[in-house]
């Protein structure tokens, strides 16, 4: 239980007025016009068009200085300032919701994240995040962790639907020291993927700069190598398994930018099976008779993207001691490679 005086506090925080979300874009050169309403919609994360009318009518947006209706079409680089009224997050509470615990001792949790789990709270996700099952599980065990945060003790992050390995910190100096660890790329961590096609060579290293899509703000995308553009980002990839339309592969992160592997593998030219975001939910055609409903009922199999965290490879904050885990693939990914086994052997 929480004491009174936090309780008390977290409840006048949820009663101010929550600070305003300010956003600047600058419409692309090639952009095509549109309706500002919709733009604002497709470009700016968990934003809707009721919600840009609204701050277009209150007078939240200008162009280019100037303050619009809903119905202006924006053209070739407009400058767009657009200010969104946020509520207050409710308060994170803990939930008794099942969790994969790998490894526990007195500093910190090795879960093994399934992959429809949200790690922690935000916009349309206030419950049944992993944030509101780890302070269930450990509740004040948690020692001087910021119980009031809608990260507690969440070092790193993996996307809802990628499933696998995740490091939660029990105190605040384990917290700390791992982050540290994140930070000065000392953690290793390797995923597995099923990707379309095989790549070529079978391993490799992609180097790319990786940041927000000027198209679209809520994708991320790959711009050149030291260029201007985004920030560093590097993947070692290696084919553990060639299935002649699909393959899988050991993938090595050895930066951590928002949806990297995604990214990268795209960039490839394979993208990872079932990710609707990065070109891999597609139906294809592929080089024998029936592959449309194959296509199909593969993607019926594992409607998210195939991708796995395997392992995880750290030193423990307090005894300094080197820690390594593993986790299986999940099932859904079993039967995956099952389904394309059988087709690739002809049956």
């Amino acid at each position: 239980m929480q004491n009174q005086p936090l309780k008390n506090e977290l409840k006048d925080r949820e009663e101010e007025v929550a600070e305003p979300k300010r956003i600047t874009l600058r419409v692309a050169r090639t952009q095509t016009p549109m309706r500002i309403d919709v733009y604002l919609a497709q470009q700016v994360e968990n934003a809707t068009r009721n919600k840009v009318q609204e701050a277009i009518a209150e007078h939240r947006v200008l162009v280019n200085g100037k303050t619009i209706k809903s119905n202006y079409r924006i053209k070739s680089l407009d400058s767009i300032e657009v200010t969104f009224l946020r509520p207050p997050a409710p308060e994170l509470a803990p939930e008794d919701i099942p969790i994969d615990i790998i490894y526990e001792d007195e500093d910190l949790m090795v879960v093994n994240k399934a992959s429809d789990m949200v790690v922690h709270p935000a916009f349309g996700n206030w419950t049944g995040t992993l944030a509101n099952a780890i302070l269930h599980h450990i509740g004040k065990e948690a020692g001087d962790l910021d119980c009031s945060d809608m990260r507690p003790g969440i070092v790193h992050r993996l996307d809802k639907n990628t499933s696998g390995l995740i490091i939660i910190a029990k105190n605040s100096t384990a917290l700390h020291r791992l982050a540290r660890q994140f930070a000065n790329r000392q953690v290793e961590k390797k995923y597995q993927a099923i990707v379309w096609g095989v790549p070529e060579p079978a391993t490799g290293l992609i180097k790319t700069n990786i940041g927000r899509s000027v198209r679209n703000r809520k994708v991320m995308t790959s711009y050149p190598f030291e260029g201007k553009d985004g920030k560093t980002a590097i993947t070692e990839y290696r084919v553990q398994q060639s299935l002649c339309y699909f393959s899988l592969v050991e993938v090595t992160l050895h930066t951590g930018r928002t949806h990297q592997i995604r990214v990268h593998m795209q960039h490839l030219g394979h993208p990872i099976l079932g990710d609707e975001t990065y070109g891999g939910s597609s139906i294809r055609n592929l080089p024998f008779s029936k592959s449309e409903s194959f296509v199909k009922n593969l993607l019926e199999t594992i409607p998210r993207q195939a991708l796995h965290a395997e392992s995880l490879t750290f030193t423990q904050p307090t005894t300094g001691e080197r820690l390594s885990f593993t986790a299986p693939l999940p099932e859904d990914m079993l039967t995956a490679l099952e389904k394309i086994e059988t087709v690739v052997r002809g049956g």
